[in-house]
């Protein structure tokens, strides 16, 4: 059996107020290709389909024309879990539709365990694989809230709430296969942070999640997880050294911490007793470069680039001792007549941070709900201590918020 894996494609994200629809769409056509070339049995998408709770309706449209068309490919069927973005009442909304076309969307955890888990058939109804379909956990859904708990002990029951699920889905699952009496081979998915694991600037991926809540080590998943599919972390990597356990990361970079990180899906082949792990790289869609230095540096860095006739999207760092209050004119002038396209500018030698998005200044529209709570950190000037209590605090309002929008517009109290 061939499967292919993939996460945090965050649908609809822009990057200084940049519209990265084309990115999206070549990301898409070149993974329906790849299905096809490949002949694979399966796809896994672990969480973070969306990057927000609310995709425009673009965003939308590229999520349900790929399901749309891979339905008709060779792929057998596609599974879907809930990220941190994803709201999960909207990601659900479609379950039962999907379903139809072997598509199957667990957007959050539910009373019953063994909805997370999937036994899936070949087209003559015989088992062929098991999948447990751990969407990401949010504090309210693995612990109870106790008076006066210390973020210490917040985090603690946390990792210890996440590791129980894990427990549970992996007895569910082994007890689902030994009734099944075939020997099928049981993978999981999941989205949550390992300990160890590697971020970069610019990945998306917050102190606001990686910080306050667990790392998790990766001796929670079960030694009968043939394979474990994660999503969150935007860097493929193994997990502790290991392929069974691997973070394929984002399609397109998020960020220019990203722009000179290969990025990847990955190809995994189950036999009977083994897996075999390949990491296919995606082609660069919309180069990042990060230019830095003092003038003459940008300025040669500048020339290398369009003499290559590059059409990438620039941020600009300037790192020179030299004042240039007129440092975004200047660079205009050197961008004039070529590919390149200024979208960022750090004037350092001015404390200052500027972001130039096409036509139009960022607004508050384009951020996230995150990066403006992390901006207001940073503008208050608050001491690290006092961050990471702050950012606990409005994770759990935050999630709260989430349970009562959703309830509210599935029309219960």
């Amino acid at each position: 059996m061939k499967i292919i894996h993939t996460s945090d494609w965050h649908l609809g994200r822009r990057l200084a107020g940049k519209r990265r629809y084309h990115e999206f769409q070549a990301f898409l056509n070149w993974l329906l290709d790849k299905v096809e070339v490949e002949q694979v049995d399966g796809l896994l998408i672990a969480g973070d389909v969306f990057d927000k709770t609310t995709p425009s309706p673009r965003a939308q449209e590229l999520y349900y024309d790929f399901l749309a068309k891979v339905a008709q490919t060779c792929c057998g069927w596609v599974v879907v879990i809930g990220g941190n973005h994803d709201s999960p009442y909207f990601l659900q909304a479609a379950q039962k539709l999907l379903q139809g076309l072997k598509i199957y969307v667990i957007a959050s955890p539910s009373a019953h365990i063994e909805d997370e888990i999937l036994v899936l058939k070949n087209d003559a109804g015989v088992p062929q694989l098991i999948v447990c379909a751990v969407p990401y956990l949010r504090d309210r859904d693995v612990r109870t809230v106790e008076a006066g708990e210390s973020m210490e002990d917040k985090g603690s029951k946390l990792k210890a709430g996440i590791a129980q699920h894990y427990r549970e889905v992996a007895q569910h699952a082994e007890q689902t296969r030994a009734q099944l009496k075939v020997d099928v081979p049981i993978i999981a998915m999941g989205h949550l942070f390992t300990h160890g694991a590697q971020t970069v600037d610019g990945d998306g991926v917050r102190e606001l999640y990686v910080g306050t809540l667990a790392h998790l080590s990766s001796d929670i998943f079960a030694p009968s997880f043939r394979y474990v599919a994660l999503g969150h972390l935007h860097v493929a990597q193994q997990v502790a050294g290991s392929k069974r356990v691997f973070y394929c990361g984002s399609p397109i970079p998020m960020g220019f911490g990203e722009a000179e990180h290969i990025k990847r899906v990955a190809l995994v082949q189950l036999t009977a007793q083994d897996f075999c792990h390949e990491e296919i790289e995606i082609p660069v869609f919309q180069q990042l470069k990060r230019v830095r230095g003092d003038w003459d540096a940008i300025s040669a860095q500048i020339h290398e680039l369009a003499a290559a006739q590059s059409t990438a999207w620039l941020e600009v760092i300037y790192e020179g001792d030299k004042l240039m209050a007129n440092l975004r004119e200047r660079l205009r002038q050197e961008l004039a007549g070529t590919g390149l396209e200024l979208i960022i500018i750090k004037n350092k030698a001015v404390l200052e941070t500027a972001t130039e998005a096409a036509a139009d200044e960022q607004t508050l529209d384009e951020l996230s709900y995150d990066e403006v709570f992390e901006e207001l950190l940073v503008r208050q000037q608050l001491p690290e201590e006092q961050r990471v209590e702050l950012r606990g605090t409005y994770r759990e309002l935050l999630d709260s918020m989430t349970v009562q929008t959703d309830s509210s517009s599935d029309g219960s109290s």
